[in-house]
């Protein structure tokens, strides 16, 4: 059986028994740790995909001990001018041995718990709004909205007339639709 866990920002393959180096974590030496971003498990049978975490799904692990990476140099030098910087860099990472991987039935957390109560309630509230707003939408219907710009000069002569705008002979058609918009 192996899991697809994130842990520290990274993506790991992980399965019972493995030991794994991660980025540095706050855990103490000897602490279990859980994790609950699981990806992806496959027990040999049935492969499960999250979307994108897999829900009660878990990861438990075992802090073995903080240690630095191995040292890798970064040179810089740009030829003929003299310009050469050597700088060094060890990662800081943590041991990890993973104890078990759990399909389903991990903790949940108290806060999750208490809040699907309050939103039982809220739906309630929700649909009664919901249900009063499209009876306001259909009491006041809106009038189509006329594309002045695609018309000619004399069909919106004819629409001003109706309109009473005064002095539309001597308009042209920007002047026209400006004054039928207001």
């Amino acid at each position: 059986m192996y899991a697809i866990v994130e842990i520290a920002g990274q993506q790991f393959k992980v399965a019972k028994d493995q030991k794994l180096f991660v980025h540095r974590l706050a855990d103490k030496e000897g602490a279990k740790v859980s994790f609950d971003k699981v990806y992806l498990l496959d027990d040999g049978k049935k492969v499960t995909l999250g979307a994108p975490a897999i829900t009660g799904a878990s990861v438990e692990a075992k802090v073995i001990g903080h240690l630095k990476g191995d040292k890798v140099i970064v040179f810089k030098k740009k030829r003929r001018k003299g310009y050469r910087v050597k700088n060094g860099h060890r990662q800081a990472l943590t041991e990890l041995v993973i104890e078990n991987i759990q399909a389903s039935g991990a903790k949940a957390k108290t806060e999750k718990a208490a809040k699907p109560e309050a939103a039982k309630a809220k739906p309630a509230e929700a649909k009664a709004k919901a249900a009063a707003k499209p009876a306001a939408k259909k009491a006041a219907p809106k009038a189509a909205a006329v594309d002045y710009s695609k018309m000619t000069v004399a069909e919106l002569k004819a629409e001003a007339k109706k309109k009473g705008v005064e002095g539309i002979s001597a308009m042209k058609k920007a002047d026209l639709i400006t004054a039928l918009s207001k």
